[in-house]
């Protein structure tokens, strides 16, 4: 029998809103002489999307842990729910092994209803053989709990899961064991998914993802009866995930309704609030102080001196508003200015097997090009980068440009670190020339200040060996930077100033990465391998989303009018006799009318273009509609996620009433307005 890791307790839980799920109350935690976290209370309620988010290294997982009982507070406590379930997904996962299927892994999630499935067959062999009242009771409230737990079904909703998560149906019967980190993450997260526990905790669940199981994961979490907690530092998956942010910052956690965009701007205005209270405090302490060293002296004010001392002493100090955040200063500097032409691929042919990456492809890099490659895993994306780069085989021709100097940033840093040398030689051996004074400094900018330069490559962590790999790319002065996955292991300010500087450079570049919002700050073009041919699309991330769904609308739209036709085309055969002659009938007729009506198909047009003109004004009506009811939508959003209103059970339910018929109403319109979308597009 196999040992599946032990992701969350196994309870069961009523969904009832008002129920507090876990959470914290006056809780400290520290490890060793550091504090993690300082009197800190948080409470999680059923249907909640948080997002927790902080720096890194300021112990977003061990907060994690905490809540699922791994850490005991040092002060404080942990409140859990009697019944509640908990579901952790999280790195260490990854030591559980097993030969079993994908498919059985995932299922592990059914436990009850794998065992009821044992006993049923069981029980149906002994009826068989001999009656007993007894017996045939058990075997009949077994079949109505397996009917109650929808266990006919599970096979079904497992390989659904793990489809949406990117599983091939020939991947569902391979071994476990056969699949890399990363893939055996997406099975934990198919099984916990399946579990469906009251809370969800995810740490950093898209790092594994592609841009197609992110997208499947959001639409998922979105309709998720349970709460969700999640650690990420994809800003664009936060955005549309949660509505409530919950910031470990200087052992602290700030509490904001709303989600990561809200977050920012809010994150500002307390700030300020906060500035200005510390320097009114500032002047009133400077006032108090002035008056004690004034009058402590004299007999007659000496009494109300130290008064005032005392009081001054007991005031709750209000720290100042610096955020205190590691800056990583990023600055890519070009010594050469290439020619037209960075690279070109002709006739480019790559297969691993039988898998076929490209067959004949060909595509162009100009000066100034910000190209992001994106598209599913597996579909051969660091393959082409590295064929670029020159660090795989290939058939056909990959030419450089005039003047180029290129620089590659790998997706596994084992690629480009040599693990035997320390942090200083690694860059003293990326030929930038720089002294070892120079090179200090560059380091300090990436967190790298005094002894930590002597550290070797091996004994770093993920994102200090990603730290230094961008060191090294950015003293390199290249014109041309192919990066591959470069925000893995960088936190959310990381991102931004890595942005930030990729979209101040100079050069041209090609990037791989998952990261949405990176995508949508940093790149002009697009690039995705279709059917073994780099198709390219001329503008930014956002745009391309754009495009891609009126082209599946337009699609959608014409095989609709395909059948249409093809039900016409068969109705028109068999009455094909008939109608040719009413047509025959009718060009006898034209003649003799002459030219004093209009012919049918000028009358035709008339009627089609009149039929456009109705059918836009609805398309407008409803698109106003529409906006209305999103903004009315989200005041309905705001006001569900105030915690206060849980403390009024008829405001709640009042509120929540609010909410779903604005979200009726919204799908009614919604469906609609891609009907009519479709007789437009079938009109032309």
């Amino acid at each position: 029998m196999k040992v599946h890791p032990q992701i969350y307790i196994i309870l069961t839980l009523p969904r009832n809103i008002y129920i507090m799920l876990a959470g914290f109350q006056d809780l400290t935690f520290e490890f060793g002489a550091r504090a993690i976290v300082e009197e800190a209370t948080w409470h999680i309620h059923p249907g909640e999307r948080i997002g927790l988010i902080g720096f890194n290294g300021t112990g977003k997982s061990t907060l994690l842990k905490l809540l699922a009982g791994e850490y005991l507070p040092n002060a404080g406590t942990v409140e859990r729910s009697r019944t509640t379930t908990i579901g952790y997904l999280h790195q260490d996962l990854l030591s559980f092994d097993t030969q079993e299927s994908i498919l059985q892994v995932a299922m592990g999630a059914f436990e009850r209803v794998v065992q009821i499935q044992k006993d049923i067959e069981r029980l149906g062999i002994e009826l068989e053989q001999t009656e007993d009242e007894k017996k045939l009771i058990e075997y009949t409230d077994l079949l109505h709990e397996m009917d109650v737990l929808d266990g006919y079904n599970i096979d079904h909703k497992t390989e659904d899961v793990l489809h949406g998560l990117g599983f091939k149906q020939e991947d569902l019967g391979r071994p476990y064991k056969e699949f890399s980190g990363g893939w055996r993450m997406r099975v934990l997260l198919a099984k916990m998914i399946l579990m469906q526990p009251d809370l969800l905790m995810l740490d950093e669940p898209t790092n594994h993802l592609d841009l197609p199981s992110i997208e499947w994961l959001e639409k998922y979490l979105l309709h998720y009866q349970g709460a969700v907690v999640i650690v990420s530092h994809d800003k664009y998956f936060l955005d549309r995930m949660v509505n409530k942010i919950v910031e470990l910052y200087q052992r602290r956690l700030n509490i904001y309704t709303g989600n990561y965009s809200y977050y920012e701007k809010e994150k500002l205005v307390r700030m300020e609030m906060q500035q200005r209270a510390f320097e009114n405090q500032q002047d009133f302490i400077r006032q108090q102080e002035r008056f004690i060293e004034r009058f402590k002296a004299k007999a007659s004010k000496a009494a109300q001196a130290q008064s005032v001392q005392k009081r001054l002493d007991k005031i709750e100090r209000v720290e100042e508003a610096s955020i205190e955040r590691p800056n990583i200063r990023m600055n890519f500097n070009v010594d050469k200015t290439p020619g037209k032409i960075i690279c070109s691929i002709q006739n480019l042919s790559k297969r691993f097997g039988d898998i076929e990456i490209v067959n004949g492809a060909k595509a162009e890099i100009e000066r100034g090009d910000k190209i992001a490659l994106i598209g599913a895993n597996g579909k051969g994306k660091s393959t082409l980068l590295r064929i670029i780069a020159g660090r795989e085989d290939f058939e056909g021709e990959r030419n450089w440009g005039h003047n180029v100097e290129e620089s590659f940033y790998a997706q596994h840093q084992l690629e480009s670190l040599n693990l035997n040398y320390n942090v200083l030689e690694e860059l003293q051996m990326a030929g930038s020339k720089k002294t070892d004074m120079e090179l200090r400094t560059v380091l300090g900018c990436f967190l790298f200040s005094g002894d930590d330069v002597d550290k070797k490559i091996k004994v770093l962590s993920g994102g200090e060996k990603a730290r230094v790999a961008l060191a090294k790319t950015i003293i390199s002065k290249s014109n041309f930077l192919m990066l591959d996955e470069p925000t893995n292991h960088l936190d959310m300010h990381s991102v931004d100033l890595l942005a930030e500087a990729l979209d101040k450079y100079e050069g041209s570049l090609i990037l791989v990465s998952h990261d949405r919002y990176f995508i949508s700050k940093t790149a002009n073009k697009i690039w995705e391998i279709v059917d073994g041919q780099v198709v390219e699309f001329k503008g930014g991330y956002t745009e391309w989303v754009a495009w891609k769904e009126r082209m599946a609308l337009k699609e959608k739209a014409i095989e609709k009018d395909g059948e249409a036709q093809g039900t016409r085309h068969e109705g028109q055969g068999k009455d094909g006799k008939a109608q040719g002659t009413r047509h025959e009938a009718q060009g006898k007729d034209s003649k003799a009318q002459g030219t004093s009506l209009p012919t049918e198909g000028w009358g035709k047009e008339r009627e089609i273009e009149k039929a456009k003109k109705k059918l836009q004004r609805q398309f407008e009506e409803l698109e106003s509609k529409i906006a209305v009811l999103k903004a009315d939508k989200t005041k309905a959003e705001d006001a569900l996620a105030d915690p206060r209103i849980y403390s009024d059970k008829t405001k709640f339910q009042e509120a929540e009433k609010t909410y779903q018929q604005i979200n009726g109403q919204i799908s009614t319109l919604e469906n609609q307005y891609e009907k009519i979308f479709e007789e437009l597009m079938n009109l032309g």
